[in-house]
């Protein structure tokens, strides 16, 4: 279990921006994003509030386990320079009130997806939060290079929970939206990770530019981008969706595969590292995300044409 890396003394009084700072926004929003097209295009009908309920509860359930999180890795957040002025190894928040934060979040979201959808929509609320903060956080993200395509299943279940929230249960579309989610990680990550192998050597996380190299890398990352080309087109090609998300979808995960083309293609030394500081890198991430972002806005758009 990790320890604190520094001594410091906690301000029990923190700011409400330090509390919401714990729950990591900025992945909040995509994730519930993603819940919300999964609830919008699912079959059948669900009142508009219980709808916003349902979409609060991903967004809790998904910032609870950013929570958590952040209470395990507070030991490495404090050696690398984009996390060391998280609240915690910043001093802002004890380790333990954001431990405890983070497990009555977590409980609120689920036993509130429960009155207010159904136990199907629930159960997998639970797990995706099981997912995040046991499984990727405590099990993998120290332990193999394959942490974030394991892990990667941690951030796919969003459009799985809003599905089931109208439905009460799971059906093609939304393992297939899970499975989009999940190839996408990896490219999406590891691009990241090419120009953050330093603070991740540095921490002794072994994500793959540090264990494998940058040349092994940038190959898992144009390889992962070709997968995605037939998964993102595969809801038309079965009859779940129309013409529009597939032509959306063609269309951006060639783009995308441009995207991840140019990190392979890098200029690099003999070892594979960046002779540009990782430009093409830095390119496809910031890609990636309206990537993903344009894939879920088709599927919904597809749904009311």
């Amino acid at each position: 279990m990790a320890t604190d890396h520094a001594t410091f003394t906690p301000h029990l009084g923190a700011e409400p921006g330090d509390w919401l700072a714990l729950l990591k926004p900025r992945v909040i929003s995509l994730v519930v994003f993603t819940g919300a097209i999964g609830l919008f295009v699912a079959p059948g009908h669900i009142n508009p509030v219980l709808a916003a309920v349902a979409i609060f509860c991903i967004a809790l359930g998904a910032g609870a386990a950013g929570a958590i999180n952040m209470w395990y890795d507070r030991d490495i957040d404090a050696m690398m320079r984009r996390t060391t002025d998280r609240p915690i190894p910043a001093g802002r928040i004890e380790a333990s009130g954001a431990l405890g934060y983070g497990i009555v979040l977590s409980v609120i979201s689920v036993l509130l997806m429960a009155m207010a959808t159904n136990l199907v929509a629930a159960a997998v609320l639970a797990f995706s939060i099981f997912y995040y903060a046991v499984i990727y956080t405590m099990w993998l993200k120290r332990r193999t290079p394959q942490n974030i395509v394991i892990g990667g299943g941690a951030g796919a279940f969003p459009p799985v929970i809003g599905w089931a929230a109208v439905t009460g249960h799971v059906g093609l579309l939304p393992v297939l939206l899970f499975t989009i989610v999940f190839f996408w990680t990896p490219p999406h990550f590891w691009s990241l990770a090419l120009y953050a192998a330093g603070d991740y050597e540095k921490a002794g996380i072994p994500m793959l530019p540090v264990v494998k190299g940058a040349r092994h890398t940038r190959l898992n990352v144009l390889v992962y981008s070709l997968l995605l080309v037939p998964l993102t087109v595969s809801p038309w090609v079965l009859g779940l969706t129309g013409r529009f998300y597939g032509g959306a979808a063609l269309i951006s995960s060639l783009v995308f595969v441009y995207f991840c083309w140019g990190v392979y293609a890098d200029q690099q030394d003999a070892e594979g590292n960046s002779l540009t500081k990782d430009k093409p890198a830095r390119a496809a991430f910031k890609f990636s995300i309206l990537y993903l972002f344009v894939l879920f806005l088709a599927c919904a758009v597809d749904r009311l044409i």
